[in-house]
């Protein structure tokens, strides 16, 4: 099995800490795909690849690899910038998918109406390490250390984090957040000998994992819980990801049949991937009860009842 690493030659905040990781030692090169214009390198049981699309743009890269190679995919993790109207500038781990989208919309950043990869498990326990790896190179309190919610593609089957810089053009280009993105995934992943970092068949003796529903795009009131040592996390459906629609609103008790939007749609993928990245885990929503109003907490809770997923209070997941 092995971890497909992505960047993109077109992103300062891609490139930079690619290089900076293949600049460690044991990198050779492996051009398995390089008819498709594709940069591959291999390192142990990781394999760099560097392209010069847009980061969302080259799907199936993990279908693709395992293809060209015979060599199974365990999960892919892409480097890229982050943007925000804030322009504050952050260090950020996420999952991807679009699955609130119908069929038939157009995708803005890639991806497929209706789809989420699985969450890459390492997220959780890979937030918490780059906190302390930006703490200790002194990032912090300049940069922002948070999750985000699910959002855009490229499409994917693994499991799959993006891990990103932001949010200008200055931080793109800072080498020192790119040193800590790459120091991120080569102890992340073991590569200097010691032990991987969030590796869930081994790690996971608390079987309990989040499913974020409801708050900002930086879920903060899942992040509060995330942040705590021993915790799991998938997918984190922000309230934009969670459109519902209901002309009677509090007039609705517990019937969901009268609420539109695709929030159903959502929530469903979004457990669904996040179950399958997570064997033998159970998956626990964390409601953040103070972006929803009374109705659209009845609305969810009564269809999460309907789904068999349990609510879980911050201390059912430490």
């Amino acid at each position: 099995m092995v971890t497909i690493l992505v960047a993109t030659t077109s992103d300062p905040a891609s490139i930079n800490p690619a290089n900076a990781l293949l600049a460690m030692p044991g990198w050779v090169p492996a051009p398995s795909l390089s008819q498709q214009g594709i940069k591959s390198f291999s390192n142990q049981n990781v394999r760099l690849l560097h392209h010069d699309k847009s980061i969302v743009e080259e799907d199936d890269l993990d279908r693709r690899w395992e293809e060209a190679t015979g060599e199974a995919v365990d999960e892919v993790i892409f480097f890229s910038k982050h943007t925000a109207v804030s322009n504050r500038p952050a260090l950020t781990v996420h999952p991807i998918g679009i699955p609130h989208l119908r069929e038939g919309d157009v995708p803005p950043q890639g991806g497929r109406p209706g789809w989420a990869a699985p969450p890459d498990p390492r997220m959780g326990p890979w937030l918490r390490h780059l906190k302390k790896l930006a703490q200790s190179h002194n990032l912090v309190p300049e940069f922002e250390i948070t999750l985000e919610g699910t959002h855009h593609g490229p499409i994917t089957a693994k499991p799959t984090m993006f891990l990103e810089i932001g949010s200008t053009d200055e931080y793109w280009k800072r080498q020192d957040a790119a040193q800590v993105m790459a120091l991120l995934v080569w102890e992340g992943l073991g590569l200097g000998g010691d032990d991987a970092i969030g590796n869930w068949g081994r790690d996971n003796d608390k079987k309990k994992v989040l499913l974020g529903i409801g708050g900002g795009h930086y879920a903060p009131r899942h992040m509060d819980i995330v942040l705590k040592e021993g915790v799991w996390v998938g997918h984190l459906l922000s309230g934009y990801c969670i459109p519902m629609e209901d002309p009677s609103q509090s007039k609705v008790n517990g019937n969901t049949d009268g609420i539109g939007g695709t929030w159903k749609q959502s929530i469903k993928v979004a457990f669904e991937a996040t179950k399958s990245a997570f064997p033998g885990g159970e998956v626990l929503a964390h409601l953040d009860h103070k972006s929803l109003k009374g109705w659209q907490k009845n609305a969810i809770t009564a269809y999460l009842g309907e789904l068999n997923i349990k609510i879980g209070k911050p201390n059912d997941f430490i």
